[in-house]
């Protein structure tokens, strides 16, 4: 039997709702799925999204309405959750939640998150910055206990070949020397697997698309949603797909099965 876990940002439940969301989710057979920007506080999912495909959601809102948040459904109830970072800037914007699934033998957690995006100016790159620095060490703890995925809109593409052009982004948010180096030193020093590209190692493969121009229609995209695991977790990955056939957002989901049970 697999894990299969999958990546979206929905880019607003309630508008990835009318576009299908919910009845495709129901048809993926996800074991989990972490969901970002979900763009609602409780009150707006109530009686309708706080389970989808019949997993309980665990979320982390924005204080800010209508903006960011991010969530975890999940098939198996997990022994804990752990809601935010613990840091009061990124707290407030609802982007960090891990569901644990501890028994005697394993500890593993999934995460979803939602990293800042630095495109609408100085002021909320640097926000993207301070945040990566954040993050970095709470990661390289935590892999110290336990082994974990975490899935999510990193809102970085890391090498060449994860953006269609690659050569004009360079100085662009999201395509920084300073970002890819953050993700090389992730991968390289700290040791978390870009579980994705251990499985396809092919250029054009890309999450999200611009709503500017034809960027859907002629593929020019970027790869920004992705699984990081570690290592042993990674090792068990079997299958990747990013799903084309329907749109529900801005983002496409990414799924990845793994050849373990929670």
């Amino acid at each position: 039997m697999a894990f299969r876990l999958i990546t979206l940002n929905l880019n607003g439940i309630r508008s990835a709702a009318n576009k299908g969301f919910v009845e495709w989710a129901a048809q993926t057979g996800a074991d989990c799925m972490g969901v970002q920007e979900v763009k609602a506080q409780a009150a707006d999912l109530a009686d309708r999204f706080e389970t989808v495909a019949g997993m309980p959601g665990y979320f982390h809102f924005a204080e800010k309405k209508g903006y960011s948040g991010v969530g975890l459904y999940s098939r198996k109830a997990p022994s804990e959750v752990i809601v935010g970072l613990g840091n009061a800037e990124f707290d407030a914007e609802g982007r960090y939640v891990e569901t644990r699934y501890d028994t005697a033998k394993r500890k593993f957690s999934v995460i979803s998150c939602y990293f800042p995006s630095g495109s609408s100016g100085e002021e909320r790159q640097a926000a993207k910055f301070r945040f990566l620095g954040v993050l970095y060490p709470h990661l390289v703890a935590l892999k110290a206990a336990r082994e974990f995925i975490l899935v999510g809109d990193v809102n970085i593409a890391h090498q060449n070949i994860d953006l269609k052009n690659w050569r004009s982004n360079q100085k662009n948010s999201g395509f920084t020397p300073e970002e890819r180096a953050w993700m090389t030193r992730l991968l390289a020093e700290a040791g978390l697997v870009d579980v994705f590209r251990t499985l396809n190692p092919h250029p054009e493969q890309y999450t999200w698309w611009s709503n500017r121009g034809q960027a859907w229609a002629n593929n020019v995209g970027w790869r920004l949603d992705y699984h990081l695991a570690t290592p042993a977790t990674a090792a068990l990955a079997r299958r990747e797909a990013i799903y084309l056939d329907q749109r529900f957002s801005d983002h496409a989901p990414l799924t990845i099965d793994y050849d373990f049970e929670l």
